[in-house]
């Protein structure tokens, strides 16, 4: 291996381990300007030209991204979210149909929208409720971190990693959501019985639920637009309109309005996510260029990725080692000489987001509910979730790769 080789070699590894951890020792920097400082050293040592920089980063899948931000902050900052919650919620009279009505709307939710960013908005919303009813927000925190992972299987649009991957292979989004719905909903169901299992002291205290849930300051009209825009976007992505470009108009037409500022939708909008996909993507293409040799393709095929359940294993120990988007864009080299891409990539977005339930740091939506709770004043610990996220985490990947593997 040359010095270039090697010192691409070494960027790599320290932008995906940084990422993992989240920081350098000693330094300020985070994972975005670890990710932009991976991609400028691949430039600085010749792995890639600016010519070649700029062709490696996914456009398509930045644009999404950005777009479905616009739309979710607008949910948010109109208050369809709060009234969405004091639907639902409102109806739930007994602990149970408390557990069942989180799960079912945080998952739903997370389907067509990102996953983080409807963590943001539910987790407050559950330490509130249980607080007023005087229950434990533990077993319901879990439920919505968990709930938002395994509901974000179904769709392109559900979270980051399938976003990449949308763009990547080709599949559209119906022929997606057609393939990984069913696990989608195996899993939320997973989710109430498991939780309800090893919480049951939660459950097992009875009690009638009776509690006035606060909505706060809403916009009417400008909930209305909200909804209707995001009624046009799952028309359009279903009818195979390219769902960046449908999201992109969709959170255009909802900055055109005089009751909100721009401000505070901007505020919403998680720059360093797409800073920090940017980087990757040209760490990634920087690698692929000097790293990938024949000798590098031939191992990685002695790995047998064109098993299902090899596949699935090895991308669910990858993502719980690197964090799933890393994890969706190291095999993104590989995927392609696979016997059957597009399986391949299913395979590996059900897996990828499936793996993410099995640790508190397993993915950044179960961080954001553990940091939402304790703003709120809610501890949720490591442990409190592992007893939920080890046999979920099992018992889903099982399923959803033997519905890949036989069922689709």
């Amino acid at each position: 291996m040359n010095w270039t080789g090697l010192a691409a070699l070494t960027i790599l590894v320290l932008t995906y381990a940084g990422v993992a951890i989240g920081r350098f020792p000693g330094l300020r920097l985070d994972r975005a300007g670890i990710a932009l400082l991976g991609g400028a050293a691949m430039i600085a040592i010749g792995a890639l030209s600016m010519e070649d920089a700029y062709r490696a980063i996914n456009f398509d899948t930045i644009t999404l991204l950005l777009g479905m931000m616009i739309v979710v902050a607008h949910l948010k900052v109109s208050g369809v979210f709060r009234g969405l919650g004091a639907l639902a919620i409102g109806q739930a009279h007994a602990p149970f149909v408390l557990l069942a009505m989180v799960t079912i709307l945080t998952g739903v939710l997370s389907a067509f929208l990102v996953n983080d960013a409807i963590c943001l908005v539910m987790a407050p919303i559950v330490v509130h409720v249980t607080r007023t009813i005087n229950r434990d927000p533990v077993p319901y925190l879990v439920a919505t971190a968990t709930a938002s992972n395994c509901g974000s299987v179904a769709t392109i649009t559900g979270n980051p990693q399938n976003m990449v991957i949308g763009a990547l292979s080709g599949i559209s989004y119906p022929a997606f959501s057609a393939t990984l719905a069913p696990v989608a909903a195996f899993g939320l169901v997973a989710v109430i019985i498991i939780v309800r299992i090893v919480y049951r002291p939660e459950f097992a205290r009875k009690a009638e639920l009776n509690f006035q849930f606060t909505r706060g300051p809403t916009h009417p009209r400008q909930m209305l637009k909200a909804s209707l825009v995001c009624l046009g976007l799952a028309i359009a992505f279903f009818a195979g309109v390219p769902v960046a470009e449908a999201a992109l108009v969709g959170g255009a037409i909802l900055l055109f309005t005089r009751a909100i500022k721009p401000a505070r939708i901007y505020r919403e909008i998680d720059g360093p996510l797409l800073f920090m996909f940017a980087g990757l993507f040209v760490v990634v293409a920087g690698a692929e260029r000097v790293l990938l040799t024949p000798d590098i393709i031939a191992s990685v095929k002695s790995l047998g990725l064109d098993d299902v359940w090899r596949l699935s294993a090895f991308t669910a120990a990858l993502s719980n080692v690197t964090s799933n988007v890393p994890a969706v864009l190291a095999l993104k080299p590989f995927i392609p000489a696979l016997h059957d891409p597009k399986q391949a990539w299913l395979v590996v977005a059900m897996s990828s987001t499936l793996a993410g339930n099995f640790t508190l740091l397993g993915s950044v939506a179960n961080l954001i509910v553990a940091e939402q709770a304790r703003a709120a004043g809610a501890a949720l610990t490591f442990g409190a979730y592992f007893k939920v996220g080890l046999p979920l985490t099992a018992i889903t990947l099982v399923a959803g790769t033997s519905w890949l593997a036989f069922g689709w």
